[in-house]
Order: structure tokens, then C-alpha cells, then sequence
């Protein structure tokens, strides 16, 4: 990932030195392991736990050194690490393990590690969401289908679907995180002939994880679905990013991203305030969605294993942790700084004429007995008139004869409250979320 999009935090996760002390604690829970179960002399191999290994950038450039030789990381990382001791109980290091027991146990950790931290952001994005989409929960605005104006609905009411969206998004993120909870230490084919599964139990335990059945590899759907949650968030931000910038542009002008002191919209119009953000995680969406095919394609592997998966997730996981990050927390700064323009929204309301309310007369009409297909014709001649600026769509159905409906009925449908009164339980839904499972942010 580039330096302008990366999270410090994710880039330590994923970083050399991290990797190889994740490594470094895989190694030597094993050995612990197989001394608190008899495998090995417990006062034999004590000397590796009476001094840590410190895995610096030094260790770092040794190991890269080494594998220079040796063309395999892990092996390289082992020599290393052996011949960091002087004891000669580091001959215990890697005692009946693969590589693959200790490079996918520690993207496992790698992984747990980077969701914990994508959760805690989403968590506090929904938050972000709730609160604003209470505040502007009778905020009048058009509705919208194919782009046209439909029926009225609220600021809030969009933002609160916007909440409940994210926390489906979350319940995937919290299942991706569950599965990838694993290691496996069973051995070059998964058979168990020289680590026992009690024993990999008692060293996954002590990292945290829980063991996988495996072939000499984790099953790659784990890691699918990681990716795929991971691009299903990005998605449902697009969405959202998406709608800013159409309620952003000119002619609408109902939102506007937050425009700071000494900011350029562009280099050759002074006025321009232009929705940079909205687009940048519109375009980012798209670098989050091309990680699930070859995510997917890692699945199939050659019998018990084969390694081209691997140049894949050393690029994938990082980047598209990465990506989705920056989009979360970008995308809660958007939202909690977004500027809201309600008198607009109230205006391009009235500048409908009275179009909203086409459905409740029509409606009306059908209940008072009139034919349906007659009706919406009736309906349909009279907005024809108010697009040609003839009027409000009220009045002129009051001035048509074959209309059936009072004045005083036809009054009493084109009112906003009416149209709008059974949106409480949408913001029910929100409140029934409150406190269940989301970080508390004061």
C-alpha cells in the first residue's frame, strides 16, 4: 500500500519484524508445549525461554540474508533463530513441525489482529451514524428512484438505513474474524505423525486460537471469506458515497463535504467544492472488489498443498486491510462533518408541486370506488400539467370533475406528516441495536 492511504497500525501489523516475532511465538509455544507434556526434558530446554530472542531489524536483515541462501523464508528464519541461542536446546526449534504450521498459524494471529482493529473502527462509525441519523431524523428531503423524484422520506430515515446496512456488514466482519481464530500444528500433511492434537491444543491455546483441521495447509475458504467481508464493507461505503455525491451536485445541492480554510476545489475554478472524498472511496470500493477473485482462486490448491497462494496473500491482506480501513474511518469524518443543507431540501420538496402525493391520491381514489386504471389516468393528465408548470398537483385535481375526492380530502392527503408518520420503527430498529454488541464511545 501506498504511504498516502496506510494505517500505522496496519502496516506494523503486517510488517516483517511482526510476522517473524509471531513466528519466534509459535515456535517456542510448541516447545513449551511438548515440555509441559513430557515430549521433551522441561530443565533441557528451559534455557530457551531464560533469555527472549528480540526480533529487531537487525533479526529482520539476517534472516533476509539468509534466505538469500536458502531460498525459503522460513527456513531462513529457523537458522536464524537457532543460532540466535547458545544453548544447544535450540535444537528443540521447530522440533516436528512445516513451515506451513507456523507461517499460516501466524497470518491467523496477523489477521485476528487487523480485524480487531477494522471492528473497533466500524464500530465507531456506526456510532457515528446512529447519532447523526437521529439528528436529522425529521429532516424533510425528496426521495429518489431512477434518479427522479418519488416520495419524500428523511435525512435521518437514509442514515439510519445506512446503520443498519453497516452492522450487517459488521456481523460478516465478526464471522470472518471467528473463522480465521485458528492454527494448525499438525504436522506436513496434516496427519498429525510427529505433533499430537492434544499438543497442538495446549500451543494454540496459549496464542489464542483454536485448532483447524488441515491438510498441510488451512483451508483458503477462511481467508475467502475474510476478503469477502472486507469488499462487502467497501461496497455498502460506495453506496453511501455514492448518494453524497449525487445529493452534492449543483443542481441538487442538498449536501456538501466539509470544505476546510485555505482548501482548492480545483486548480482552475475558484468556486468548485467537489466531493473528493465520496470519490476517492467510490474508486477505492473497486481496488477492495478485484481482491475476491484471486482470494476465491486460492481455494483450489494441489492436493495437500501447494504455495501459490502465498504470493498472493503477502500482497492481498495487507492492502486490502489496509483499503477497507481507510475507508471506514475516512468515511465516519465525512459523516460527522458533513454538511447538511435542509432549507434545500426542503425547497426541491416544494418544487415538486405536489408530484409526492400522486400515489396517496391515487389511491384515495380507488378506495372511494373509482376504477384503478381510470384513476391513475386521471392522476397522470394532472401531473402532465404541473411538469408543464400549470400548477399544484392539489389544486388541479380539485378543478377536474372526474376527480371524486373533496377539497378537504385532497388536503388532508398531500401533507408530509401523513406520508411520513410510520417511520418510528425504523428508528425503533436503531435503538434495539444500541448497547448490544458495539464498543461504548463516550
Amino acid at each position: 500500500m501506498i504511504p498516502r492511504y496506510e494505517s500505522a497500525e496496519l502496516t506494523a501489523i503486517f510488517s516483517d519484524r511482526n510476522r517473524m516475532r509471531l513466528w519466534r511465538d509459535i515456535e517456542l509455544a510448541v516447545v513449551r508445549a511438548l515440555a509441559d507434556t513430557g515430549g521433551l526434558d522441561a530443565a533441557e530446554v528451559a534455557p530457551l525461554f531464560e533469555r527472549e530472542v528480540i526480533v529487531d531489524d537487525d533479526f529482520v536483515e539476517r534472516v533476509l540474508a539468509r534466505e538469500a541462501i536458502t531460498n525459503h523464508d522460513l527456513a531462513a528464519f529457523v537458522d536464524v533463530l537457532q543460532a540466535s541461542y547458545t544453548t544447544a536446546a535450540s535444537r528443540f526449534i521447530h522440533f516436528g513441525l512445516t513451515s506451513s504450521d507456523i507461517v499460516d498459524t501466524a497470518l491467523s494471529l496477523q489477521i485476528v489482529a487487523a480485524m480487531e482493529l477494522m471492528l473497533t473502527a466500524v464500530d465507531h462509525l456506526l456510532v457515528t451514524l446512529r447519532t447523526q441519523s437521529y439528528q436529522y431524523r425529521r429532516t424533510v428531503m425528496l426521495g429518489r428512484t431512477h434518479g427522479m423524484a418519488a416520495e419524500p422520506t428523511t435525512f435521518g430515515a437514509k442514515l439510519a438505513l445506512w446503520t443498519l446496512a453497516l452492522d450487517r456488514e459488521r456481523v460478516r466482519l465478526v464471522r470472518a474474524r471467528r473463522q480465521m481464530a485458528v492454527g494448525k500444528l499438525s504436522g506436513a500433511v496434516g496427519t498429525y505423525s510427529n505433533i499430537t492434537p492434544a499438543l497442538e491444543a495446549r500451543a494454540l491455546a496459549s496464542l489464542g486460537l483454536d485448532p483447524a483441521p488441515s491438510t498441510q495447509v488451512i483451508g483458503r475458504d477462511r481467508h475467502s471469506e475474510v476478503i469477502m467481508a472486507l469488499a462487502s464493507t467497501a461496497a455498502m461505503i460506495e453506496s453511501c458515497a455514492l448518494e453524497i455525491r449525487h445529493l452534492a451536485r449543483s443542481e441538487v445541492m442538498e449536501v456538501q463535504e466539509p470544505f476546510a480554510p485555505g482548501q482548492k476545489g480545483s486548480s482552475a475554478m475558484p468556486h468548485k467544492r467537489n466531493p473528493i472524498l465520496a470519490e476517492r472511496l467510490c474508486g477505492m470500493a473497486r481496488l477492495a472488489r478485484s481482491f475476491v477473485v484471486p482470494a476465491l482462486e486460492d481455494v483450489s490448491l494441489w492436493h495437500e498443498r501447494d504455495i501459490s497462494h502465498s504470493s498472493v496473500e503477502r500482497m492481498m491482506f495487507p492492502d486490502a486491510f489496509q483499503l477497507v480501513y481507510y475507508m471506514v474511518t475516512r468515511f465516519d469524518r465525512l459523516i460527522a462533518d458533513l454538511v447538511v443543507y435542509d432549507e434545500t431540501m426542503a425547497k426541491n420538496v416544494a418544487n415538486t408541486h405536489g408530484l409526492i402525493y400522486s400515489q396517496s391520491l391515487l389511491l384515495a381514489m380507488v378506495r372511494s370506488g373509482l376504477d384503478r386504471d381510470v384513476a391513475y389516468r386521471i392522476v397522470q393528465e394532472a401531473t402532465t400539467q404541473v411538469l408543464n408548470d400549470a400548477g399544484e398537483l392539489g389544486e388541479l385535481l380539485m378543478k377536474d370533475e372526474r376527480c371524486p375526492l373533496s377539497a378537504d380530502q385532497i388536503e388532508a392527503l398531500t401533507s408530509l406528516d401523513r406520508l411520513l408518520v410510520n417511520l418510528d420503527p425504523l428508528f425503533d430498529r436503531l435503538r434495539a441495536l444500541e448497547g448490544s454488541q458495539w464498543i461504548s464511545i463516550s
